[in-house]
């Protein structure tokens, strides 16, 4: 079976970016001259999906309006003469089929995927964070999508971290089954690197099958948190899963730094501002 949607939680408070995101969505905040939500939206599409399912909270309308028609503004884009804006801001509402939902239960990553259950029924499906970012030749869900194709078991991302970074994010452990495609034995949570000789970390976006919703309702909460990550260590007692290595550059949205240096990055790929960029950084 094809998959078709994706599950896009954007709920969260965003509170790495106070005080900025006290009204807007961390979700809206730019990369260059697009939210990074666009982008993922964007390389979703390029991947096959059709159906987005936006898990949203409250303050989150300014995302629901980006995916929508803007009559007001088309009308003064035209009456100005701006075909090429025009053009830009349409075709944003026609990129996919979006669907809104409102996050309800308990906080923590594995309530959106829950909330989410009645659009997704028995098919295999993609989850992406709104603030991990990739810039690939082939976009990173569509890598991901082919492993599943090819092995009909679950997906998660990985890319290669520092030992120190082992303390940041959940390690994988594994046998590579194939180059960059690893079977994972076990997920450590932030173990550092004495407790782990791996260096494969997950990386927030994942192909899952239906019954994770299972795993996710029967999952205990931890400091009354519902964990995406708990539901699948319990699924793996019960069914392989693979990882794979991400082949482009990732970004952490959810850090300023790595707010900065997407913009930084994006910036010099894009020919209208990278000779002027390149040349204020030489000069300070």
């Amino acid at each position: 079976m094809k998959i078709k949607k994706l599950i896009i939680p954007v709920a969260g408070y965003g509170t790495r970016f106070l005080p900025v995101t006290k009204a807007l969505p961390k979700e809206m905040l730019p990369i260059l001259d697009k939210p990074l939500v666009q982008y993922i939206v964007e390389e979703a599409v390029a991947s096959g999906i059709e159906d987005i399912i936006l898990v949203t909270g409250q303050n989150k309308r300014a995302v629901e309006d980006h995916f929508d028609y803007h009559p007001e503004l088309e009308e003064w884009l035209k009456k100005t003469k701006k075909p090429a804006q025009l053009h830009e801001i349409r075709k944003i509402a026609q990129l996919a089929n979006f669907i809104y939902i409102r996050q309800k239960g308990p906080y923590g990553n594995g309530t959106p995927v829950l909330n989410a259950r009645h659009m997704i029924g028995d098919e295999p499906f993609a989850v992406a964070w709104g603030d991990d970012l990739f810039s690939c030749k082939v976009p990173r869900l569509r890598q991901m999508i082919e492993v599943y194709e090819k092995y009909q078991d679950p997906v998660l991302s990985a890319v290669r971290v520092a030992a120190e970074d082992t303390r940041r994010y959940g390690i994988i452990e594994g046998l590579e089954v194939e180059k960059g495609v690893f079977q994972i034995k076990r997920l450590k949570e932030k173990p550092g690197p004495k407790a782990t000789d791996s260096r494969l970390a997950s990386i927030g976006s994942y192909i899952l099958t239906p019954d994770i919703f299972d795993e996710l309702q029967n999952t205990p909460l931890r400091d009354n948190e519902l964990y995406l990550p708990d539901a699948i260590d319990r699924l793996l007692k019960r069914r392989s899963i693979y990882a794979k290595l991400i082949e482009g550059e990732y970004f952490d949205i959810g850090s300023k730094f790595g707010w900065l240096q997407a913009n930084l990055s994006f910036a010099l790929k894009d020919k209208s501002i990278s000779g002027q960029l390149k040349r204020y950084l030489r000069k300070i």
